[in-house]
């Protein structure tokens, strides 16, 4: 392997060195990330001022996970002969390996196409965007690039509860919606009953809906069309200065950041020089062009095209997601970029070891430029070492961050459980001067004030939409008001499907609520949330005492009238997992100074009576007391330590034994 790896760099810089070894084929045990790197530098650069605005058309396809929206993309790449018709093209776009393990998209992905209609050539800037919850923030930084949307809805499943999310994201942004029904093929597609659900909740006239097979190509084309008929053009002139949006970036380990760009104004090129209005530093552009979904070099960019820039940004901090580029000595007033995202999970991440902590940095700030919505802050623990509190859209995002750390950086990592980010109304003066304001977040249970300089608790609430046939609306209402839910409306949008919006505290959602969901509903309920504030609420903060002394790792911030069920529950959990030792070990869930749980680890005993065949009782008596008060003695002065491997079973969110 490392005499490949030697030959495959040296065909790298040959190729570099010579244009004429441009043409020739890759060895095969070249890297795919080398072959991507050279392969571009034999194409003919296109020349994209053939495109004015008038005939270009910036458009997303936002959907509910599920229904086809990879899938539609696929087809029109096809369509516009971007990519050649074969059986393999399933999930062109998605190119991460836990996209294709999950079948879900989790990162939205650009794509130009070139397509002639009516006798003129028009340029498409297409992205496909995720259709889960927790990544509705790539749906609302992709929308920012476009200026209108296809909704696609299941003609088979109808409208669900990311539909309609995704509907009003698009419509609060003022874009063109085209509607379309997709799977039309399946035996129990019902197009007519979700024309009319799409009529009754969105306004739509239902003879604007369009009805395709994206699977088998049936009426693709009819979507290119109304894309250029009923979509504007963006509303910018090359004419103006520079002003290029920094919608998403990658980091490639021999290019450096990679900055995914739409342009406002101006145009770009080989060898400007550019400032970021975000860190004021001036870079040379390296390299500019389109994907289609590769990357494909081109002489410019103009105003109003969506493309990719190099400029030799070697740190990940370099390449800030909402930032604006422009020419050095032409300032430009700053886009408004985006909204920041607002974390609804927090979990600690540490490294199984220690050694591996800077590597495991370096791959978090890669990952981070790639996937902004993560917030990340320095942490540590006595049991884990050194690590960081990471906030998530939600738990699914979290797994998946995991999952791209381990798969795209190697990195094994220990995942705490998670955690939703509290505040707290100070009344204590020393407090509030401590922290110099009155209210303060926590994210940390060990950060948790007490109860008498507290003048109010409040909990993160989030306003659900639950969508789902009517035969399940018992169980469903049953679910929500366990998890303290508050019905705030119920809407029929057809004879069989009801919508159901109720206000939840978001601990009771995050971990295990929607698993419930679709299990009481057999699969066929959609659940979407959104952020409502907070309110005020019981909280107490539980500890865990292992002999009396707290184990700060395994606190937790809870609602009063939950934390006794929790506490048993993580009580016997330690019991299995801790080993025994020579003394008896007290388990215990206190809130304050109140132990509301118990376990008892029993110590490992000797038998003292084995050597009495007989005599007097008051023997044995004598040994017995003499063994106790030894165990005694023992657990005065005996610490516990809880293994590394103890605290990652009781930190799982479900039990493997």
């Amino acid at each position: 392997m490392a005499v490949a790896g030697r030959t495959a760099a040296c065909w790298a810089r040959l190729r570099s060195c010579c244009p004429v070894a441009a043409p020739l084929c890759l060895p095969p045990w070249v890297p795919a990330a080398c072959e991507r790197r050279y392969s571009s530098r034999g194409k003919e650069k296109l020349d994209m001022s053939a495109y004015p605005a008038e005939s270009i058309r910036n458009f997303s396809i936002i959907a509910h996970v599920d229904h086809g929206k990879s899938t539609l993309a696929d087809r029109l790449l096809e369509i516009t002969g971007t990519i050649s018709k074969t059986d393999r093209n399933k999930q062109v776009l998605d190119k991460l390996q836990v996209e294709r393990e999950r079948g879900i998209t989790v990162k939205a992905q650009s794509a130009s196409l070139f397509y002639n209609h009516e006798g003129i050539n028009y340029l498409l800037n297409l992205i496909d965007t995720p259709g889960h919850v927790d990544f509705s923030y790539e749906v609302s930084r992709s929308l920012s690039a476009c200026q209108g949307v296809i909704l696609v809805v299941d003609a088979n499943e109808g409208i669900q509860a990311q539909t309609v999310a995704n509907f009003y994201l698009a419509f609060e942004a003022q874009l063109s919606i085209i509607p379309v029904i997709n799977k039309i093929d399946l035996k129990n597609a019902d197009p007519e009953r979700v024309e009319k659900q799409i009529e009754k909740l969105f306004d739509i006239p239902t003879n604007e809906c369009i009805r395709i097979s994206a699977k088998q190509g049936t009426n693709v084309e009819k979507v290119l069309q109304k894309v250029i008929e009923k979509i504007p053009p963006p509303q910018c002139n090359t004419a103006d200065p520079l002003k290029a949006l920094v919608f998403d970036s990658t980091f490639d380990h021999y290019r450096g950041v990679i900055a995914n760009v739409a342009l406002f104004g101006g145009e770009i090129a080989k060898g400007n020089k550019i400032m970021s209005a975000h860190t004021q530093k001036r870079y040379e552009v390296n390299e500019v062009g389109i994907l289609t979904p590769n990357e494909q070099p081109t002489n410019k960019l103009y105003a109003g095209q969506v493309g990719y820039l190099i400029a030799g940004m070697k740190e990940v901090t370099e390449a800030q997601i909402g930032d604006t580029l422009f020419l050095y000595k032409q300032p430009v007033e700053p886009l408004p970029g985006f909204k920041s995202a607002k974390p609804m999970v927090f979990a600690g991440m540490y490294p199984v070891d220690q050694t591996e902590y800077n590597n495991l940095k370096s791959a978090l700030e890669r990952l981070t430029l790639n996937d902004s919505s993560v917030t990340v802050h320095r942490d540590s623990s006595l049991a884990l070492g050194a690590g960081w509190r990471l906030g998530f859209l939600g738990l699914l995002h979290m797994e998946v961050f995991n999952q791209r750390l381990e798969q795209e950086y190697n990195m094994s990592v220990i995942l705490t459980a998670p955690t939703v980010p509290y505040k707290a109304i100070l009344s204590s003066a020393k407090l509030i001067k401590e922290y110099g304001k009155d209210e303060i977040t926590i994210i940390n249970p060990t950060q948790f004030p007490d109860k008498l300089s507290v003048s109010e608790y409040l909990e993160p609430t989030v306003l659900g939409t639950i969508i789902t046939p009517h035969e399940y609306i018992g169980k469903i209402i049953a679910l929500c008001q366990d998890c303290r839910g508050v019905q705030k409306d119920m809407v029929y949008i057809d004879e069989n499907r009801v919508m159901l919006k109720y206000l939840f505290p978001l601990n009771e959602i995050v971990v295990d609520f929607y698993d419930a969901l679709k299990s009481l509903s057999s699969g066929y309920a959609s659940f979407d949330y959104e952020d409502a504030g907070y309110q005020a609420a019981d909280l107490v903060k539980m500890d865990i005492l292992l002999n009396g002394n707290p184990v700060e790792e395994l606190a937790t911030i809870i609602h009063n009238d939950k934390a006794y069920a929790t506490g048993k529950l993580l009580c016997e959990r330690l019991k299995e997992s801790i080993p025994r030792q020579l003394f008896e070990i007290a388990i215990q869930a206190a809130i304050g100074k109140k132990i509301i749980a118990r376990e008892t680890l029993k110590a490992y005993r000797k038998n003292v009576l084995a050597k009495c065949y007989g005599g007097d009782i008051t023997r044995k008596m004598k040994l017995l007391k003499r063994q106790a008060e030894s165990k005694r003695l023992m657990r005065k002065i005996g610490n516990v330590e809880v293994p590394r491997d103890a605290f990652i079973r009781v930190l799982k969110r479900e039990t493997d034994y």
